[in-house]
């Protein structure tokens, strides 16, 4: 049985043009093409477009989804194995939404008596996020994220730790610059995203262009954009505007 491509976008609630552009870039084609450029779709292409939409939602780009298609041989195992990523990315958002939400209760509480709101056990604001998040979404950024694997390999689980700490730090210092209604091209958040630069040059040197689209990745990355809205809501287009223009005024 095949589909017109109206059809294949109504049922998936993927656009006509976003399917004609996954035929652009090599990752699903359909079944065949009718009299007049129509295109149909079977149910192989159907399985293929599930897996696709998975990977998307993992926060895979187009370039690292094309890789995995082309890699795979068992269908039902290559199922299984997104299967077990879902299960485990809903875990970390589980994990995520409870660490926030004790957060909120935590403040909440202390501050009833009018006393500054303090954090009764500071360590429990880095629950649910885990450092590989980070690494293992950098695919669309295959030299960077073997720089970020390298360095990873020689780290103790202590180092790791701290290191994932202090990346949610910035992410939480970058959000109260937010709510004090600083620009994203403020000097303040300006030295922020400096500081990030630097920790990722020291990895490996890092082109302008190549920061813009980590910072496009903030919005554009499905994990990414929820590790920074589980923050604060808009950070994830706070962090990439700031970076776009850190970038625009030239790099340290």
């Amino acid at each position: 049985m095949e589909w017109p491509i109206a059809e294949v976008a109504r049922m998936s609630g993927v656009t006509a043009r976003t399917l004609r552009h996954y035929d652009e870039v090599g990752v699903l084609s359909p079944a065949r093409i009718g009299a007049g450029g129509y295109r149909y779709y079977g149910e192989p292409e159907l399985l293929r477009l599930q897996q696709i939409l998975v990977l998307r939602a993992l926060g895979l780009g187009l370039p690292g989804i094309g890789r995995i298609l082309a890699e795979q041989i068992d269908e039902v195992e290559a199922l299984r194995g997104h299967h077990r990523r879902l299960l485990a990315e809903r875990d970390r958002l589980d994990a995520l939404a409870g660490t926030v939400s004790r957060t909120i209760a935590e403040l909440e509480q202390s501050g009833k008596d009018g006393r500054p709101m303090t954090i009764n056990r500071p360590e429990n604001l880095f629950e649910g996020v885990q450092p590989s998040q980070y690494e293992e979404n950098m695919r669309d950024f295959p030299a960077l994220a073997e720089a970020v694997g390298r360095r990873a390999a020689t780290m103790s689980q202590g180092d790791a730790d701290a290191g994932h700490r202090e990346r949610t730090a910035q992410m939480i210092r970058l959000a109260e610059l937010m709510a004090e209604g600083h620009r994203a091209d403020a000097e303040p958040v300006r030295a922020e995203i400096d500081a990030q630069y630097r920790a990722l040059a020291q990895l490996r040197a890092v082109s302008a262009e190549e920061y813009r689209a980590i910072g496009r990745s903030c919005v554009d990355n499905e994990v990414w954009r929820a590790a920074y809205e589980a923050i604060a809501p808009g950070l994830a287009a706070y962090q990439r505007d700031a970076i776009e223009a850190y970038t625009a005024s030239g790099l340290s």
